[in-house]
This record gives structure tokens, C-alpha cells and sequence, in this order.
């Protein structure tokens, strides 16, 4: 199966069902017929832009990223890292050139995944566990920036 049709297949089983880890949707699309790596589906979870979001009990679930509207004056990438910010984003701390945010569980490498794919200029790399992603600036002055843009990310810009 191509990757296209892969990522279509994705997107569907993600639209029907509930699929909380990457070893379920594994698992779902094994019985369509695809086998792939765990390496190759986190990458189809990156490219198809898909994050973990909690249902009305508080459980984690996979979701396409759907970003909103009423942010013109941004490139296409600003308005995805700005959805996701008010969507998973929970605290943003500064501590010299490193900038802390904390995250819904489950989250942060998403969160990481997607500030690796766009490359804002203030950002040499990130780091992400659990529900933590450390961004690694070249000095305190862009952690700053950076740090400006997470609290109020409508408001200023990373690029």
C-alpha cells in the first residue's frame, strides 16, 4: 500500500474510532490488510498532523488537527502551532535559554514533532517526554521571544 492510500486508511479509522495508542491503530490497521512499522505510523502522525486531544472523561485520543479561523495575518504553520498551543499547551516556564511547556498528557512529543517540522528561527531544538517539551534556544533573549509567543501566541509571532 502506498503511502497516500496508508494515510487515507489513517484518517478514516481515526474518524471511527476511538484510538487512544499508536499499537491500537496499529492494531486497526493490520485488519485492513496494512502492516507497517510503529516507526513508520509516528511518522504518518506527524505528516497528518495528528494530536492526542481528552474525551468527556478525561481519556486521550487520537484526532486530525483541526485549526481555527481569525488568524490572517499568519502563515499557514503559525495558525497550526497556534491551535495546538491553546489546545494542549498548559504552562510555559523560562529558565535561561531553555523554555519548559507543559502539556496534556501524552502530547509533548506531538508538540515537539510539530516545532521540529516548521523551524521557527528562535529554536535550535526540542526535547519531549510524557507531558513535558523543553525548547532549546541559542540564548536567553530568544528563549524570551520564544516564551512571549506560547503565552500569547495570537498576539506576537515566531517568525
Amino acid at each position: 500500500m502506498r503511502k497516500s492510500e496508508r494515510h487515507l486508511l489513517i484518517k478514516q479509522v481515526i474518524g471511527e474510532f476511538t484510538i487512544r495508542t499508536q499499537e491500537e491503530l496499529l492494531a486497526k490497521l493490520e485488519n485492513y490488510g496494512v502492516t507497517a512499522t510503529q516507526a513508520t505510523i509516528s511518522r504518518d502522525i506527524r505528516d497528518l498532523k495528528i494530536v492526542k486531544v481528552p474525551d468527556e472523561n478525561g481519556v486521550s485520543h487520537f484526532v486530525l488537527f483541526q485549526g481555527k479561523k481569525g488568524l490572517e495575518a499568519k502563515t499557514d504553520d503559525e495558525k497550526r502551532l497556534v491551535q495546538m498551543i491553546e489546545d494542549i499547551v498548559l504552562k510555559v516556564e523560562r529558565v535561561h535559554f531553555l523554555t519548559v511547556v507543559h502539556t496534556l498528557p501524552d502530547n509533548a512529543h506531538l508538540f515537539a514533532a510539530v516545532l521540529d517540522d516548521i523551524k521557527p528561527p528562535h529554536i535550535v531544538s526540542t526535547i519531549a517526554g510524557f507531558d513535558t517539551t523543553i525548547i532549546i534556544s541559542k540564548d536567553e533573549e530568544e528563549a524570551k521571544l520564544v516564551e512571549a509567543f506560547l503565552h500569547a501566541p495570537k498576539e506576537t509571532t515566531l517568525f
